[in-house]
């Protein structure tokens, strides 16, 4: 619950320092965002067919520091692409076999928004858009420590909902959510054996985030 919680002081702060009614600067095209963001799971991420037997999966939440750089066609409407340093995922199998690998999560997503109220101090938007989620240094601990664990990447939709407090007509503070449909292939390599297809890790996060904004 820490990010509701730094959520909530952020939405706080903007109104404490918001004046009644903020115009954007006319000539600012871009927006550029620096915070923190949670990635949770769903729960449920599926089931994998081992060697060992078939199991449920659980895919474990991640915090790292997140950016966005969003371009305005218009006040209202803008493009977005989200950035974050790599988020890093533990993987857990049930029936007590517990943690059999992790893996370094890069899910770049680029959003069309749409500002409902750009020039009021509190500024609501939604945006649709698409991820590409690179999964790499998958490492392989537990019961399969070892082998050779292999995450395939994916395309994905996404869907975001958030609020921008404008501070003035260049400082911003931001709160959002987002949902990313990201299911990966999962196989598992053995020396001198080959790989094996394990099946498909269904991870679907939502993605909570709080940051501080500059537009210039």
């Amino acid at each position: 619950m820490k990010m509701k919680a730094l959520a909530s002081a952020l939405a706080i702060a903007a109104l404490a320092l918001g004046a009644t009614g903020v115009a954007q600067a006319a000539d600012s095209k871009f927006l550029v965002k620096v915070g923190i963001a949670g990635v949770v799971p769903k729960s449920n991420n599926g089931k994998l067919d081992t060697p060992l037997g078939v199991f449920d999966t659980d895919v474990r939440n991640s915090v790292r520091p997140s950016i966005t750089l969003e371009y305005l066609i218009t006040p209202n409407i803008g493009v977005e692409v989200l950035g974050a340093w790599p988020f890093r995922n533990d993987i857990k199998f049930n029936k007590g076999v517990g943690k059999i690998g992790s893996v370094d999560v890069l899910p770049p997503t680029v959003s069309v928004k749409y500002h409902f109220m750009p020039d009021s101090v509190a500024s609501p938007f939604v945006g649709l858009g698409l991820n590409y989620t690179f999964m790499y240094r998958a490492k392989t601990a537990g019961a399969i420590a070892g082998t050779n664990l292999q995450v395939k990447n994916s395309f994905g939709l996404a869907a975001t909902a958030g609020v921008d407090f404008n501070i003035n007509k260049n400082w911003v503070v931001g709160v959002d959510v987002r949902w990313i449909q990201m299911r990966n292939k999962v196989n598992l390599g053995i020396d001198d054996v080959g790989y094996f297809k394990l099946g498909k890790v269904k991870v679907d996060p939502w993605v909570l985030g709080a940051a501080v904004g500059y537009r210039f």
